[in-house]
């Protein structure tokens, strides 16, 4: 039975893909390495540690690793943060999900103070029942370390949650512990790339699985009332004739 829905964030509830993409590669730029923006968009998702292997050889990042992250880091909060929008009705969302009596986690490759930020850019501090960051893990995704830490903290298991996500590598990296993903192509990943690593279902953004989200998978648990209803329904009818009947008799 499904208990908990567990979200990325940057993507899929808040619009910053373009903005992380743009600080890398200034950051890049900064340390000597033009790399093309779409080049450094497609791996938004991951974070530095995954990302960096990417463009830089493995003696570089060992000699200025670090130094290349913070650099990124600062300029990423003081020139674009502030310009993060979240999607539309993040709320409305997260507060139908709740009110079908699932738990909501945040899991994201961002850092814990980026991570508050973002709650209070979409409205949401209060509807969060636990979050993980890039500070509760060893590996970014696509490695599944953040999505264990979101399980562990709720107390369920793979078969009892699903991860919303924007990336690909939400999806590999929930996959490699055993959890269902669906997609959202808000991130601008294509729908192809999300397929391929394995989402089982794709919405455009927040809204649309916000107004299509009776049939999905998020309220497949309440199937079997369906079942029951036709029955009842049956049932009432019988029952109703029947005392037409008798009602008609006595009459007669």
């Amino acid at each position: 039975m499904l208990k908990a829905v567990i979200f990325d964030i940057d993507g899929t509830l808040v619009d910053s893909v373009d903005l992380h993409a743009r600080a890398w590669q200034e950051a890049f730029a900064h340390f000597g390495h033009q790399v093309e923006f779409s080049a450094v968009r497609s791996q938004i998702g991951k974070g530095g540690d995954q990302l960096m292997p990417v463009f830089l050889s493995k003696e570089e990042i060992d000699r200025r690793g670090p130094e290349i992250e913070e650099y990124r880091s600062k300029l990423y909060k003081q020139q674009y943060l502030p310009k993060v929008r979240g999607f539309p009705e993040v709320r409305q969302l997260i507060e139908r999900i709740k009110g079908n009596g699932l738990q909501v986690v945040l899991a994201s490759s961002a850092k814990s103070d980026e991570l508050q930020t973002y709650k209070q850019i979409v409205g949401i501090e209060d509807l969060i029942d636990e979050e993980t960051s890039a500070d509760d893990a060893k590996k970014s995704k696509p490695h599944p370390d953040i999505f264990k830490a979101a399980l562990d903290r709720l107390g369920v298991v793979a078969s009892e949650a699903i991860v919303v996500g924007d990336s690909p590598y939400d999806a590999q990296a929930a996959g490699k512990i055993g959890l269902r993903t669906i997609g959202v192509l808000c991130g601008g990943h294509p729908e192809a790339d999300l397929r391929k690593a394995g989402c089982i279902a794709f919405y455009r953004d927040p809204t649309d699985l916000l107004r299509r989200f009776d049939p999905s998978v998020l309220v497949r648990r309440g199937a079997p009332r369906r079942k029951i209803y036709p029955a009842m329904l049956t049932i009432g009818l019988t029952v109703a004739a029947v005392i037409a009947l008798v009602i008609r008799r006595r009459r007669d």
